[in-house]
């Protein structure tokens, strides 16, 4: 797992990611803003004329009143609440669908984004914490938006309408709320920001604690075979005990904030109700006035703790955001050359050129290593555990960059190529195959997605995999769980061989495709492989001599040098480390020699 982030992208970084999305859509946003403008105008409004109407009836009788001038304010009270719904209508109606229509795009284009990453950053970050911060990043969004849609900029707008008309009716209210307003408001942003750290902290806690159970979940029937509950029970509560520390500090620090900010509701209400019976007295203001200050302050109260409650939204939405941005702004480790073109195969060539490759400076695992593979020929790499299989059929596939020499396939220099040519000429099927909870239809097809069901079908009868699909009730239908959890190893296994004979790429690699499988099922995966592999470029990490021995050439690795290349017989004569593998090997299988764990291991076989 990464170790947490100790700086995140800050507000301007989010705000102007957002706002990319934002600029494409002037239309929507005028109308949104001009529905605001014109509810604020409504609220400024409608407290005037109930001001008129209560002046009427203070200094009236009913006798000295006539009704028509009583329904003409009723008329005008009844239009501009009604312009008020419509409104309110416009704004909630057009942000709904330019929020959803947003939010789609940016889990769009940060989940293609993440797809682009390498294979370390992957093996680096829990998957559970990257679909969070996916999410949160749409979510946050939709928080930043409305805080600044519906309260921000309208609670904006209305003190300053408000301010502007008390002002004309006596400079004195004005002026005392507009120095309030002004220091509430930046009381509230200096409280906001000075928590920003905190809310900082338990975004990340929450990221935690997303991959920690993530982590633990995927891996529950290791859990259980380990009986490690207590111990995963125990990591876990480390874990939340972190989230609930940043919590509460975080819920104490607004709890004081509320305090203080009733207080200053307080002070303000006292002031003007004194300001405005003194004023009264004086003959300066009406009984309607005081309905128009208590209107606007009532308003004004529910606008500015509104602004509190959001900016805490806001922030936490900002610190949410800003691990989603963080990925965006990290640069992909593995890109296609600027001019980047079109692999074509020919013949199936795969030449190692001097090629140098090290997780680390200070261990290499391929050293200089020069391989030449003519298009066609069958080839086995054997040696112990580290001598640089695996990072071999890694590096062809261009799951990570040599840091010496190339890598060719019939001449051209795979950095030079587009990354999803090179692998559609390419099929792997791994020791631990990885399905998709999907159907099996879908996971067979995933070699060649515009296949057929005939030709998925004929595949699957190829790898064998067909006379157990069609025992199930659901047939090629049947969902194998996550990771295809609900078929057995062999049976995932033919599985992903079927879906490399869908995808009949010219070169292939197959990380002992046999396995997890029983002899009997072997020998009939054996005659699948047969056909799979003629005409192709063939490159077998294997350990059982049934698939060794009809290779046409194999390679002997040791410490990420080639110490021994040639037939089985050729090898048996010369001695050596082969000779060695095969005088102890036991049941068919040339074991993996006990050697350092080095990140090769890892690496490599962590999906």
């Amino acid at each position: 797992m990464q170790k947490p982030r100790t700086k995140a992208v800050g507000i301007s970084a989010v705000l102007h990611t957002y706002w990319q999305y934002l600029r494409q859509r002037p239309w929507t946003l005028g109308l949104i803003f001009g529905s605001s403008l014109v509810l604020q105008i409504t609220n400024l409004v409608a407290p005037l004329y109930m001001r008129t109407l209560f002046n009427l009836l203070a200094g009236g009788t009913p006798d000295t009143i006539p009704l028509s001038v009583l329904l003409h304010l009723l008329v005008l009270i009844s239009v501009v609440w009604i312009i008020d719904w419509m409104a309110v209508r416009s704004q909630t109606f057009t942000t709904a669908a330019m929020e959803a229509r947003i939010m789609t795009e940016l889990q769009t284009d940060a989940f293609a984004y993440l797809l682009e990453h390498s294979h370390t950053f992957f093996i680096s970050n829990f998957s559970g914490s990257l679909t969070h911060k996916v999410k949160q990043f749409a979510r946050s969004f939709e928080g930043l938006f409305d805080a600044i849609s519906f309260q921000f900029l309208p609670t904006c707008m209305f003190m300053l309408g408000a301010i502007g008309i008390l002002f004309v009716r006596n400079y004195i209210l004005g002026l005392l709320l507009a120095v309030w307003t002004v220091l509430f408001v930046s009381f509230q942003i200096w409280i906001a920001k000075s928590r920003q750290p905190t809310r900082i902290m338990k975004a990340a806690t929450d990221t935690r604690v997303t991959g920690t159970l993530a982590d633990a979940i995927s891996n529950q029937s290791a859990i259980a075979l380990f009986a490690a509950h207590t111990y995963e029970l125990a990591r876990f509560k480390v874990t939340i005990r972190e989230w609930h520390d940043a919590t509460r500090k975080l819920w104490k620090m607004e709890d004081w904030t509320w305090a203080w900010l009733g207080l200053f509701m307080l002070v303000i209400q006292i002031a003007m109700l004194y300001g405005t019976l003194v004023l009264w007295k004086q003959g300066s203001l009406t009984i309607g006035d005081f309905v128009l200050v208590q209107s606007y302050l009532l308003t004004a109260f529910n606008r500015l703790f509104g602004v509190n409650r959001d900016l805490r939204g806001f922030y936490g939405a900002i610190a949410d955001a800003s691990e989603m941005i963080e990925i965006l702004r990290t640069p992909h480790e593995i890109i296609d050359a600027s001019k980047a073109r079109p692999l074509h195969v020919t013949k199936g060539d795969v030449t190692f050129v001097d090629t140098s490759f090290a997780f680390t400076p200070t261990k290499p695992i391929l050293q200089h290593l020069t391989l030449s593979i003519p298009g066609g020929q069958r080839v086995a790499l054997v040696g112990p555990s580290g001598a640089g299989k695996s990072t071999i059929t890694r590096l062809l596939l261009r799951m990570f960059d040599v840091k010496g020499g190339s890598i060719e396939i019939d001449g051209q220099n795979i950095a030079a190529v587009t990354q999803d040519s090179l692998r559609e000429a390419i099929a792997f099927v791994p020791q631990e195959p990885v399905l998709f909870h999907r159907s099996l239809m879908d996971n067979i097809r995933y070699g060649r997605r515009d296949a057929t069901d005939e030709e998925v079908l004929e595949a699957a009868k190829q790898a064998h995999c067909h006379e157990f699909i069609s025992g199930l009730a659901e047939g090629y239908e049947t969902f194998v769980g996550e990771r295809g959890v609900k078929l057995s190893g062999g049976e995932r296994q033919r599985v992903a061989i079927a879906r490399a004979l869908l995808k009949n790429a010219p070169i292939l690699i197959l990380d002992e495709a046999t396995s997890s499988l029983d002899s009997e099922s072997e020998h009939l995966i054996q005659d699948a492989l047969a056909i799979l592999m003629q005409h192709k470029t063939v490159l077998v990490i294997a350990h059982r001599l049934s698939t060794i021995m009809k290779m046409d050439r194999i390679i002997v690795l040791e410490g990420g040098s080639v110490v021994a290349d040639g037939t089985h017989d050729e090898l048996l004569a010369q001695g050596g480390l082969y000779q060695k593998l095969w005088s102890i090997q036991a049941g068919g299988f040339i074991p993996d020699e006990d050697a350092e764990t080095n990140e090769e291991d890892m690496v490599g076989d962590r999906e």
